[in-house]
């Protein structure tokens, strides 16, 4: 771009987007009308470029109209796609929109007003992949160490039978499932840490954030009412 070209757009076209965005050309998403004017003067700077590279002439006002013409299409100095589901011009087109995580689903009035909010339709409770990856190596390598009976009763455990259940089914006592029980808690806590109960009752960073947040909403609800 010539240096005449960057005073027509610094001293004529901008002052002409400042006036006319923000009374004529629609937000989309997170926009503000600062942005859309920086976006138009970079749209404007590209039509003029665009001119002096073909060698023809344009006018500051039919430059800021074309560029103000894009912005209200859709049309951002990063990209004009009508695909990308964020895309500004995909949004006015009513092909998607934007929806906060925060916004409220539906109110539970039988529960006592128990607010359900978007992100807990989206969400799962399960835990991520990586941490079960990483239990299931520390439960195999545990296990591994284990004798054969003490081993069983793990299994069993874990498929919430009883301690009378897990005696019947090895054919012993229940005080002698009783012991196995205890030597395997202390076994357990010297192997994973002592911290291990904690850590596995702990919620994650992310979900403590999502309860506080529920619970500020469900005080502002009962403040209204």
């Amino acid at each position: 771009m010539s240096p005449q070209a960057g005073w027509l757009l610094v001293d004529q076209i901008v002052p002409r987007l400042r006036a006319v965005i923000p009374r004529s050309v629609l937000t989309v998403g997170s926009e503000d009308h600062e942005e859309l004017i920086q976006d138009a003067t970079c749209l404007a700077g590209r039509i003029l470029h665009n001119a002096e590279s073909n060698r023809k002439r344009i006018s500051p006002s039919n430059a800021a109209y074309y560029a103000i013409q894009h912005c209200k299409s859709g049309r951002r100095a990063v990209g004009h796609s009508s695909c990308d589901a964020l895309g500004s011009a995909t949004q006015l087109q009513g092909r998607s929109r934007l929806e906060s995580l925060e916004e409220v689903v539906a109110v539970n009035e039988e529960a006592g007003g128990g607010i359900y909010l978007l992100h807990d339709v989206l969400s799962t409770d399960a835990d991520d992949p990586s941490l079960v990856a990483a239990r299931r190596m520390d439960w195999q390598e545990f296990l591994a160490d284990l004798p054969k009976q003490e081993r069983a009763v793990v299994e069993f455990l874990v498929e919430g039978k009883s301690g009378s259940a897990i005696a019947k089914k090895l054919r012993t006592s229940d005080s002698k499932i009783q012991g196995i029980k205890r030597h395997l808690a202390r076994t357990l806590i010297e192997f994973m840490g002592p911290e291990i109960l904690q850590e596995i009752q702990k919620l994650p960073a992310w979900k403590n954030n999502i309860n506080a947040s529920r619970e500020r909403l469900a005080c502002k609800h009962e403040r209204r009412h």
